[in-house]
């Protein structure tokens, strides 16, 4: 068997670093590496990738060059290429060579997905300055040493590159959070002025460009089959090969003061509002996604394919998907958008893992479909048109409460919450404190999560008052 390497992945020497990206997983290989590396001008492009919490994918492909082999999943059969858009790769705690990095001038883009929760955003979308990890980093950036979160490390990084007078550069997160850009930004300048970097915190004002995304391409996790059937159709030992689906989308919106790949060339598209994009996906797919996990995870499900095949998990998918789609502006062909979601769901050879996509719910459930309800509570429609988020959120609850593993980084406040006298009003704090001041929503998250708890795993969810 070959050993994957960087000769394997393109003729001729790597492009040149012109993007840092933070958070080197498989959705970002799946998605913006792949644009990159599709592009016209894929070869004055190359990312050097950090890794997340942990060093493991770091590991995996340095000794390939960054190369990996992406296999794309289809209902009738396999197709793998390989990708060498990524040139560098570096744990993500390797703060001096993110400084290095980003100082030169021919770094234009430093891109993010290190999913939502790692940005530590208050539910309004600002800096979460209390958060202990945010504040050990405050104190770190005032005394000079390395901070540890990934908004932290980037204003290290963005501070280097005002005193090296490199120039502006725009950042890009790539997570599935609205108004993604301007949160960053200000987010960013917050961390620097709390840490008494003001100079550094006008000069990201000034000169740091934050642009917003809605992504699309579902990336399941990776297995030793997966890896098999890579050797199989490639000849080629990759120790980090990436599974994704065929479909795949990306809307960006804002500018790029010093120059992008023509992202375009590969099927991006270019808007100048992505707000409802973000919404679109953020409501219609990521939450599907979320009812089916939760609501799934209880019914003995255990994959998308199997949820969506539910006939009534599938009714309440879309039920959802009208509801969601009452608050979306016109323009955005939703019955061809459902009509290829379902498609995707009921793509078996992507075996997407409800207990994958149920982590994190606090803040998933916050962005998912808290907008939602309350827009509906607002305007004074039918109670129970809000009966399928409270659904949503309700089998979480149970969930939680059940101690079923749920991963997410909230986990010492979730714990706290289910240990209260008032459990369900507590977890509902923790998602959106409005909820939790709604008597009403409360009632009705009680009675149908104690309902699944006791042994109905598909709770019927009364009428909202």
């Amino acid at each position: 068997m070959t050993a994957l390497t960087r000769a394997s992945a393109r003729a001729g020497a790597p492009a040149p670093v012109r993007i840092v990206h933070l958070g080197l997983g498989a959705f970002h290989r799946a998605h913006q590496a792949w644009y990159t590396a599709k592009a016209e001008d894929a070869g004055e492009w190359g990312i050097a990738a950090f890794t997340g919490r942990r060093p493991d994918v770091a590991d995996a492909l340095r000794p390939q060059g960054g190369a990996y082999t992406l296999l794309e999943r289809g209902p009738d059969g396999d197709a793998a290429e390989t990708i060498g858009s990524i040139v560098e790769v570096w744990p993500g705690d390797d703060v001096a060579r993110l400084r290095e990095l980003v100082a030169r001038e021919a770094v234009a883009i430093v891109s993010l997905t290190i999913t939502e929760p790692a940005y530590r955003l208050r539910a309004d979308g600002s800096a979460d300055l209390d958060d202990a990890a945010v504040a050990a980093d405050v104190a770190a950036l005032a005394a000079g040493t390395d901070p540890s979160t990934p908004l932290g490390r980037l204003v290290a990084a963005l501070d280097a590159r005002r005193r090296a007078g490199a120039g502006p550069i725009a950042v890009m997160p790539c997570d599935n959070m609205p108004n993604a850009g301007g949160n960053v930004h200000a987010a960013l300048q917050a961390i620097a002025s709390a840490a008494g970097l003001d100079e550094t915190a006008a000069w990201i004002a000034s000169d740091v460009a934050c642009a917003s995304s809605s992504v699309d391409r579902i990336t399941p996790a990776t297995t030793d089959a997966d890896r098999a059937e890579v050797a199989r159709l490639t000849g080629l030992d990759d120790a980090s090969p990436v599974v994704t689906e065929p479909f795949r989308d990306w809307v960006v919106q804002g500018s790029f003061p010093a120059g992008r790949p023509v992202w375009e060339t590969a099927g991006a598209r270019f808007v100048d509002d992505v707000e409802p994009f973000e919404r679109r996906k953020l409501w219609l797919l990521n939450g599907s996604h979320s009812l089916l996990a939760y609501r799934g995870l209880l019914a003995g499900h255990a994959t998308v394919a199997e949820a969506i095949a539910d006939p009534v998990l599938r009714a309440e998918v879309d039920a959802w998907w009208g509801l969601a789609g009452e608050h979306l502006p016109a323009g955005l062909d939703l019955a061809a958008y459902r009509a290829a979601l379902v498609a995707r769901f009921e793509n078996a050879r992507i075996e997407h893992r409800l207990q994958q996509i149920a982590a994190e719910g606090v803040t998933k459930l916050r962005v998912r479909f808290v907008p939602v309800l309350l827009a509906e509570r607002e305007r004074g429609g039918d109670a129970s048109n809000g009966a399928v988020a409270i659904g949503a959120i309700a089998a979480w609850v149970a969930l939680v409460l059940d101690g079923v593993q749920l991963v997410d980084g909230r986990r010492a406040e979730v714990e706290t919450a289910m240990a209260s006298a008032t459990p369900v009003r507590d977890l509902l704090a923790l998602v959106e404190p409005r909820l939790a001041a709604d008597a009403s929503i409360v009632e009705a998250v009680e009675i149908a999560a104690s309902e699944a708890r006791s042994g109905n795993r598909l709770p019927t969810v009364p009428e909202l008052a």
